[in-house]
């Protein structure tokens, strides 16, 4: 079985050198800049696919991979008017048009938010929009 180093998420990483019992390489994917919402379940607004919500697995320049992530089709902020009043207020769920969500998308970010609890349970609670 060969491994495509290359393609290893930092998660898997960590996981290899723990396994390993190699207490001297440490990773921190969370260690600051640009790279600090790995892991987070974040919004990510994009220039031709739309707004997304799911897990922040991956970033590389404007390259993201969200799993877990769901497709805002429509949103209307619980409280305020803007994209970030919903990753901190939520959605108003009756009004909002959510897509089920997909184990992996890979899409070109130009923001990136971090959701409050209240957000991530309303986006991860709304009801599947289906097709009218």
């Amino acid at each position: 079985m060969s491994i495509n180093i290359n393609a290893l998420t930092l998660g898997q990483i960590k996981e290899l050198t723990g396994l390993l019992g190699n207490k001297s390489c440490t990773i921190e994917s969370n260690a600051g800049g640009l790279n600090k919402m790995i892991g987070e379940k974040v919004i990510i607004r994009t220039y031709s696919a739309g707004v997304w919500f799911g897990l922040l697995e991956q970033k590389d320049g404007k390259e993201v991979i969200l799993t877990n992530a769901r497709r805002m089709y429509q949103w209307w902020c619980k409280e305020g008017i803007s994209l970030s009043a919903v990753a901190v207020y939520g959605i108003n769920q009756s009004k909002s048009k959510i897509i089920e969500p997909v184990s992996r998308v890979w899409l070109e970010a130009i923001e990136i938010i971090s959701c409050s609890a209240t957000a991530i349970k309303d986006l991860e609670e709304a009801q599947n929009v289906k097709a009218q």
